[in-house]
């Protein structure tokens, strides 16, 4: 384990950024001198649960966020600084509740069958003007902008600066892109294991965000930023490996598509608990104006709306690209980077239990022909359709943890009651003169 006071003294860090995830995606943080590290890394740094989006009131006691030291990355740009995971705790208990701790419960879940859970994932992002409301390049117009070689070169500075640091921090990233929307790119690093996954998930958007401000620009994973332009999805590449991570139990050459019996079994509870999924997988309203998004200027959302799966064929929820993996394209840029990871682990792990039939498999081009497709279950149309389709999902939230689908659910309506209770110019523009 690595002993963070010492980690101080040999990197130099003055500071410590103990951060723990919201439910609601948000990264709260305590900024902790170095000589004061060693108490925190015991005890853990004190929060407010209230005062961030938990299911918790002022009368609640201190939340006490422990720091995970496998986790600590100095801070490329700020070598002052070091940010750390962390657990919370309250009263000598795991809050049950926090994203990190659902994802941690899964992980062992998993690992007690014997079950080794590695992801990737393809985290979009848009960076725009300072005030968020257009595009930072105004050169930056093609219609079809994807893998432009001259508009990513524009934002060189930018993207270079980000993928010299993941180089650094050993995470393997091997390619980067301009996307398909104007402003949009994209950036991939290797896959690792599911939570190792979601703390360079998190620390990348982290790292993003921060890098960007340093150009004086403004970076967002919001799912929908800009209208008539594809939105951030956030794919989620996913295979089960032996506790060694030698063999991939997701692969068997003799099976269709180089999909084993346990990695259909897995994809089976997937494609079964996708619509309670997207409560998690798409967590904003906003979230619905890319899954069930009109034609873009580029001719296609890359984003599914039925619950489908082919091989390897883009435009449907899940797609085999080769053996042994698959890639869900249902989540987007909003998804908690710890919740994600947790209902991918949640409804595999059901699929298992049950042995779980995907169902048939479509090789059609879903954009031009999904309407033929009649048997496959729709896609919430909104953050509602999604919060009632996981509320009703009983073994997906006890897989999940009852804790935690209570509180989430909850203040999941909260926020859809905030949303419809706020009056929009669109009302107004439309029903004024009724």
């Amino acid at each position: 384990m690595t002993d963070l006071a010492a980690f101080a003294r040999d990197k130099g860090v003055k500071y410590f950024m103990i951060s723990f995830t919201d439910l609601f995606g948000g990264q709260r943080a305590k900024l902790v001198p170095a000589q004061a590290i060693a108490d925190m890394a015991e005890e853990g740094a004190g929060f407010a649960g209230f005062a961030t989006w938990l299911d918790m009131t002022p009368a609640h006691p201190d939340m006490l966020a422990v720091p995970d030291p496998a986790t600590v990355i100095q801070l490329p740009w700020k070598p002052e600084v070091a940010w750390i995971a962390a657990n919370p705790v309250m009263e000598g208990a795991e809050v049950a509740q926090a994203p990190r701790n659902v994802l941690r419960k899964l992980v062992a879940q998993a690992a007690d069958q014997g079950l080794r859970v590695r992801t990737g994932v393809e985290a979009e992002f848009f960076l725009l003007t300072p005030e968020g409301t257009e595009i930072s390049d105004p050169a930056d117009t093609a219609e079809k902008p994807c893998y432009d070689q001259q508009a990513v070169m524009r934002r060189y500075d930018v993207i270079a600066e980000i993928c010299d640091y993941m180089l650094d921090l050993g995470w393997g990233p091997y390619q980067n892109d301009h996307e398909d929307a104007n402003g949009q790119f994209e950036m991939n690093w290797e896959f690792d294991d599911a939570l190792v996954t979601a703390d360079r998930h998190s620390f990348f958007k982290f790292m993003v965000k921060s890098v960007a401000e340093k150009h004086g620009l403004r970076a967002t994973f919001m799912p929908k930023p800009i209208a008539g332009l594809t939105g951030n999805g956030c794919h989620a590449h996913i295979s089960v490996w032996t506790p060694d991570g030698a063999t991939n139990a997701f692969a068997d050459d003799n099976m269709e598509l180089g999909l084993s019996e346990k990695g259909r079994a897995f994809l089976g509870g997937i494609m079964k608990h996708a619509t309670a999924m997207a409560a998690i997988t798409n967590p904003t309203v906003n979230s619905y104006k890319r899954i069930n998004a009109p034609r873009t200027t580029s001719g296609a959302t890359w984003a599914p709306n039925t619950v489908t799966w082919t091989g390897n064929n883009r435009t449907h929820m899940v797609r085999v690209p080769g053996p042994g993996r698959f890639e869900l394209r249902l989540p987007d840029g909003a998804a908690n980077p710890y919740l994600l990871q947790a209902a991918i682990i949640a409804a595999g792990l059901s699929g298992l239990k049950t042995n779980a039939d995907p169902g048939k498999r479509h090789d059609i081009d879903m954009y031009a022909e999904g309407h033929t497709v009649k048997d496959a279950p729709k896609l919430p149309l909104n953050l509602l359709d999604a919060i009632r389709a996981l509320d009703a999902d009983e073994t997906f939230k006890d897989a999940l943890g009852p804790e935690f689908a209570a509180s989430y659910i909850k203040m999941k309506h909260q926020e859809w009651d905030s949303f419809v209770s706020h009056f929009s110019a669109w009302e107004r523009e439309h029903t004024l003169d009724i």
